[in-house]
């Protein structure tokens, strides 16, 4: 999601809206094909059958979330703005649709059926079954009444926030936070029953992720990040960043933009790439991916890095395998891996000199301002390092510096303690304290970023995650693929995105996260491969 208003979750907003709105597990919208799941088995007629039914029942509700998805798109692309209010009622009722056939008693005992320890089913049938299972209890702990007032409540937000964000006001949309917040934390109630509030806001979008597992991460992060950072101030060592900003036309930006996510994989025939305010990853599965970004004409690194980054969610989605599509285990496995294809694209490719030896070149063409920018200039700027204001332009360094502010204030105000009204103050103080800057205005501070507006509480957390999962994912890529820095650097992309799609994509949810970076990189998830990966780049940048 990226821009100075604050690059919206790659895949978050409005692709997830009727599934964020029930609080149900997160899954990726699909296309409508066939619900085949698996192949041919040896399951018994009545299993069979029943297993069957499941299915078909489940691409039905998939269809009418794809609706949401949709309505959530145009709203934030296309819709005028008078609009607003029909929009959310639309979107509330679809939700309870959608809320009706989750808690439809009939889906239930099917799921207790199949889910019996004789049932005669396959491994991936029965990790169908334990998807739907979770899924169907988070929906059924809430009542329907709340899942239609939480639909009201974000499209309200989105609106209100936007209007405060362009007078710069927080005051303007405190209200309607105070209510999301409410909201989802009554929703979260709900659900948790004993655990801790927040960690069921987690879970709909990191499955199986904690506070408990969540704090360790962020803490070491936190501290590393920090120290490094004192490193590079104490360098005396200033990166020149002047060649992203000048003079640089809007159409030849798009025209660039194209022409590198058609180097990166993404297929025209099955995407499109939009302007919004907040840009974002949508559609509805492997046919239909929809990007948007939006552009500066004084500074490149919005567009340029945005696309990427969205490009980088879209190759993840047009790489699932369409005859999951409409089955349960269709879809990403969750929004840190998600996240993980994005942010890799974008910092270990987009940021790197092999990308910038082939593509600076061609990106001069375009610019005059760049004619005299040489590769080393280019890298240099690109890779600065330098505390900012806004998440989405920050550097690698100081990105995940960004991200605990965010977990730590969100997590206390749906634990109860934080209050709404506090916000601007704490935010302020955060970043004081973790980057040595102070917002201007609320704009630049506490109303960069949308999610709040749209109730994610939660989703903050996976683009550290995805930082980390990034790390390993590319570390294992360069042991596999020998020569590939020489590949990105002739142009070739092409054998890192087969490599994602062989290792990852293609396996949609039939491993969970965990499962999946163990099988991939051999490890579970750590914070040794991302330091390793910054301090290389800070030790030959900043010596």
């Amino acid at each position: 999601m990226p821009t100075a208003a604050g690059r919206r979750p790659g895949w978050d907003r409005a692709a997830s809206a009727g599934r964020q709105l029930l609080g149900l597990s997160w899954t990726a919208p699909s296309t409508r094909m066939a619900p085949r799941l698996t192949p041919p088995d040896r399951t018994g007629p009545m299993t069979r059958t029943a297993f069957a039914e499941l299915e078909q029942r489940f691409s039905a509700i998939k269809d009418l979330s794809n609706g949401l998805s949709i309505l959530s798109w145009d709203q934030e692309v296309m819709m005028p703005s008078g609009g607003a209010g029909a929009r959310a009622a639309t979107l509330a009722a679809l939700t309870e649709v959608v809320h009706e056939r989750w808690t439809d008693p009939a889906l239930g005992k099917l799921v207790k059926r199949l889910s019996r320890k004789g049932a005669d089913i396959t491994p991936r049938q029965r990790r169908a079954v334990e998807l739907v299972r979770v899924t169907q209890e988070r929906a059924q702990a809430v009542p329907a009444d709340l899942a239609r007032r939480i639909a009201l409540a974000e499209s309200r937000g989105v609106e209100s926030w936007r209007k405060a964000r362009g007078e710069r006001d927080f005051k303007l949309f405190a209200d309607d936070l105070a209510r999301m917040v409410d909201l989802r934390r009554e929703q979260a109630r709900c659900i948790a029953k004993r655990g801790k509030v927040y960690d069921a806001l987690l879970a709909r979008f990191e499955p199986g992720a904690t506070m408990a597992s969540i704090d360790p991460l962020l803490d070491e992060l936190v501290a590393f990040s920090t120290q490094l950072l004192e490193r590079v101030r104490s360098s005396g060592v200033t990166l020149d960043t002047s060649p992203l900003t000048g003079r640089f036309d809007v159409d030849a930006q798009r025209a660039f933009a194209q022409e590198v996510t058609a180097a990166m994989g993404i297929d025209a025939e099955r995407s499109r790439l939009d302007t919004s305010s907040h840009p974002f990853c949508g559609g509805v599965g492997p046919g239909d991916v929809r990007l948007t970004t939006r552009y500066d004409r004084k500074d490149l690194r919005g567009a340029l890095f945005g696309v990427i980054h969205e490009a980088g969610h879209a190759l993840y989605e047009q790489g699932l395998d369409g005859r999951r599509a409409r089955s349960p285990l269709g879809g990403a496995i969750s929004m840190g891996i998600h996240e993980s294809q994005s942010r890799l694209w974008e910092n270990m490719v987009g940021r790197s000199r092999p990308f910038w030896r082939y593509w600076l070149p061609r990106l001069r063409r375009r610019h005059a301002a760049l004619k005299g920018v040489s590769l080393d200039a280019m890298v240099k700027a690109v890779n600065a390092i330098r505390p900012s204001m806004i998440r989405v332009e920050a550097d690698e360094l100081t990105y995940n510096l960004h991200i605990a502010l965010r977990y730590r204030i969100e997590r206390d105000l749906i634990e109860g303690r934080l209050e709404v009204r506090q916000l601007p103050e704490r935010w302020n103080a955060s970043m004081h304290e973790f980057l040595g800057v102070v917002p201007r205005h609320d704009a630049e501070g506490v109303l960069q970023d949308i999610h709040w507006a749209s109730g994610l509480f939660g989703y903050f957390p996976t683009y550290s995650l995805g930082n980390l999962y990034a790390a390993q994912f590319m570390a294992a890529a360069r042991k596999d693929l020998r020569g590939l820095d020489a590949s990105i650097a002739a142009g070739d992309m092409s054998r890192l995105r087969d490599w994602l799609g062989q290792q990852i994509h293609r396996h949609d949810q039939v491993y969970d996260a965990d499962k999946l970076v163990r099988r991939v990189t051999g490890k579970p998830l750590g914070t040794a491969a991302f330091k390793q990966h910054i301090t290389a780049k800070v030790k030959h940048l900043y010596a």
